[in-house]
C-alpha cells in the first residue's frame, strides 16, 4: 500500500467506516491487525478510530452518527444533549423518515420514532462532536416533538424541559408553535406556552 493507512485516518478525523476504509484502500484484514495493534480501536461494528485520539466524548452519538448519518437525535436524548431535562436517556432516540428501514445497533440502544417527511426534516441542527457531525432536533422541535409524544415519554418530562428552557434567555414560543404545527400539536402547546410565558 502507498500510503500508510494511520494517515489516511488522520486525513478522514481520526475515524472510518470500515466500508470508507476500503474506499481508501485499507482492507479489512489491515483493520483487524491495527486493531489487535493497539493503533485503532473498534467503537461499534464496523466503525474505527484513532487509539491516539482523545476519549470520545459522547461516545453513544457519536457512534449512531458514524453508523446512521440519516438519524437524527431525538426527545429525551435531544433534552438531555440541549441539557433541559433531568432524565438520564438509557437508549439513544432517534428518529428517521417514515419509510426508512430501521437501524439495527447492539449497542448503545436505540429507540427509533419514524416521522413524516415534513415532521422528519424540520429543525435538524448540526453539531460537532469530537469531529463527527451528529444530527440533532433544535430545542424548540425537540418540545415540540415531546408534546407530541407526550404519553410515552410523560407530560410531566415535558413541562420540566419546557420550564428548563424558558430559563435560558432565548425563549421563542414562536418557533415552538411553528413546530408544534408541523406536528400537528399546536392546540395542545398553546395553553401551556400561555401559562408560562
Amino acid at each position: 500500500m502507498k500510503t500508510d493507512p494511520v494517515k489516511i485516518f488522520r486525513k478522514c478525523g481520526g475515524q472510518l467506516r470500515m466500508s470508507e476504509a476500503i474506499e481508501h484502500g485499507i482492507t479489512r484484514y489491515m483493520l483487524y491487525s491495527f486493531r489487535d495493534k493497539g493503533i485503532i480501536d473498534q467503537i461499534s461494528r464496523g466503525v474505527y478510530r484513532l487509539s491516539e485520539l482523545p476519549p470520545v466524548s459522547n461516545p453513544d452519538l457519536v457512534t449512531v452518527a458514524l453508523r446512521y448519518p440519516n438519524a437524527v437525535v431525538c426527545l429525551i436524548s435531544a433534552l438531555s444533549f440541549h441539557e433541559i431535562t433531568t432524565q438520564i436517556p438509557h437508549k439513544v432516540s432517534i428518529a428517521i423518515p417514515r419509510n426508512s428501514y430501521p437501524p439495527s445497533l447492539e449497542y448503545p440502544p436505540l429507540l427509533v420514532h419514524r416521522f413524516t417527511d415534513q415532521a422528519y426534516q424540520a429543525g435538524i441542527e448540526e453539531h460537532q462532536i469530537d469531529g463527527v457531525t451528529v444530527k440533532v432536533y433544535s430545542q424548540e422541535k425537540t418540545l415540540a416533538d415531546c408534546f407530541k409524544f407526550r404519553n410515552k415519554i410523560g407530560m410531566d418530562v415535558v413541562l420540566e424541559a419546557l420550564k428548563l428552557y424558558k430559563r435560558r434567555k432565548k425563549f421563542d414560543h414562536r418557533k415552538i408553535l411553528e413546530y408544534a404545527k408541523i406536528c400537528r400539536v399546536d392546540k395542545i402547546v398553546r395553553p401551556y406556552l400561555e401559562a408560562i410565558i
